[in-house]
């Protein structure tokens, strides 16, 4: 009985998937529940399992190519395996390699797809799409095409760079499609910035008791915790201290609604393997610093690795970004929709403040609150970032709540 393998539905407003790599090729034998092909959405990528033993017949949607939730990505035979011996023989298996030399004869004339993986590989090692050879279905340019390529490749690309070659050489452009994941980014930055009315409200914070509590409780927080102290926690622990004080920050629009949350799901922007996603820490304000400081790690692991799930990155009340790690000492930052607030961490410097009448040097972190002003006043969004400093410059306030 020929079944079909259809994209699954994948998440609330998810409608477009990438399709990523095809685990089993034409002719394979699956079992039931047995993982087929990797779909890529703009949050996380899935597994899409086999529905049944049998053998895969066709590939309709190849990898790098878009599809919506319900396409028929491909075809299999359930019932007996006999059938997966013919299958894989008459498959276009055997051509496939025949036709990989011709690939070769369009790059020149600039015809080569580059896949987003791959373009990103490119620009890693240095190199042009013009000096692999692309392998995948129609001639497209895969990143294992690129980790192929020979490093003698490499070279070329200082080269280029030389004044003289670079006046006289060709000018070359490439269009590189954006993937279903940056084009999602794109989208709810523009609905941030025409559905919100944001503003951007400013403080500093000194360092220097986070630091010191750090540095004398490091070593038996990682003993007891197996995690070392970040400074992550501190400030999710005092914005679950200052959203209690300025709930607004906390709440988001619907219809003409406010919807206040008696909660803290707080979004900690992490780096993964496909960009910057946004996982949720749920009831922050239930956690120890530990647990904390746990969670964020488990979430940084599976980001890296694309195994964080579909729910965690959904329903936050509030987010908290950390530019510092990159080395940004001051930003603007946009708010997740429909959040009503971000609290933008920056880099720690030291830098010459007033104390007592004296100028003394201090490690100083500027810290922004971008928020949504149809719900935050302008004296509440300061009411809320003095109370983050007040939160972090004395640690002891978190804990004694007051």
């Amino acid at each position: 009985m020929a079944l079909e393998l259809k994209v699954p539905e994948v998440g609330e407003s998810i409608t477009e998937v990438l399709i990523g790599d095809w685990l089993k090729k034409v002719g394979d034998a699956v079992k039931r529940d047995e993982p087929v092909v990797m779909i890529e959405t703009d949050k996380v990528t899935v597994e899409l399992p086999a529905p049944a033993d049998g053998v895969i017949t066709q590939i309709l949607i190849t990898a790098g190519s878009s599809a919506q939730v319900g396409d028929v990505v491909g075809m299999m035979e359930a019932g007996a395996v006999a059938a997966a011996a013919p299958a894989a023989a008459a498959a276009p298996a055997a051509p496939a390699p025949a036709a990989a030399p011709a690939a070769p004869a369009p790059a020149p004339s600039g015809e080569t797809r580059v896949m987003p993986a791959a373009a990103r590989e490119l620009a890693t090692r240095g190199l042009s799409a013009q000096d692999v050879t692309p392998t995948g279905p129609g001639g497209r340019l895969l990143k294992e095409d690129v980790q192929r390529a020979q490093p003698a490749a490499a070279p070329t690309a200082p080269a280029a760079k030389a004044p003289a070659p670079a006046l006289g050489g060709s000018r070359q452009t490439e269009a590189v499609p954006m993937t279903p994941m940056r084009r999602r980014i794109a989208e709810r930055l523009v609905q941030s910035q025409q559905t919100a009315a944001l503003l951007t409200t400013f403080n500093e914070v000194d360092m220097s008791a986070a630091m010191a509590a750090r540095k004398e409780w490091q070593p038996l927080f990682t003993e007891r915790y197996g995690i070392k102290l970040g400074f992550m926690s501190f400030f999710v622990k005092a914005v679950c201290d200052a959203v209690r004080l300025v709930p607004q920050v906390n709440a988001e629009i619907q219809g003409t609604d406010i919807v206040y949350h008696n909660y803290a799901d707080i979004g900690v922007a992490v780096g993964g393997g496909k960009g910057l996603v946004v996982p949720i820490i749920r009831n922050a304000e239930r956690l120890s610093f530990a647990e904390v400081e746990q969670t964020i790690a488990d979430f940084g692991a599976r980001a890296k690795a694309n195994t964080l799930k579909l729910e965690e990155l959904q329903g936050g009340t509030f987010t908290v970004s950390n530019g510092g790690v990159y080395g940004s000492l001051l930003s603007t930052p946009i708010i997740n929709p429909p959040q009503s607030g971000i609290l933008g961490l920056h880099g720690i410097q030291d830098r010459p403040v007033a104390r007592n009448g004296q100028v003394v040097i201090r490690p100083m972190m500027y810290i922004a609150l971008t928020y949504d002003h149809r719900i935050v006043d302008g004296r509440e969004a300061v009411t809320f970032l003095k109370r983050i400093k007040e939160c972090v410059e004395e640690p002891t306030r978190m804990l004694l709540e007051v």
